[in-house]
């Protein structure tokens, strides 16, 4: 048995709500700040990688 890898997805603000996406079936929205140096963060709910459009391809 595998376990599915999380989703990657290219946004093009630094601070972005995440809520799993599914409806009901997501996560309590939380709002995340990605950092300028790193360009990216990952939720703490769904393991779901948020990358600012600046840094696509490059993490």
């Amino acid at each position: 048995m595998t376990t599915p890898v999380p989703e990657t997805r290219i946004v093009t603000e630094y601070r972005i709500a995440c809520d799993g996406g599914e409806g009901a079936l997501g996560h309590p929205r939380v709002w995340l700040q990605i950092p300028h140096d790193t360009g990216f963060v990952e939720c703490p709910y769904c393991d779901a990688k948020l990358v600012h459009e600046d840094f696509a391809g490059k993490v």
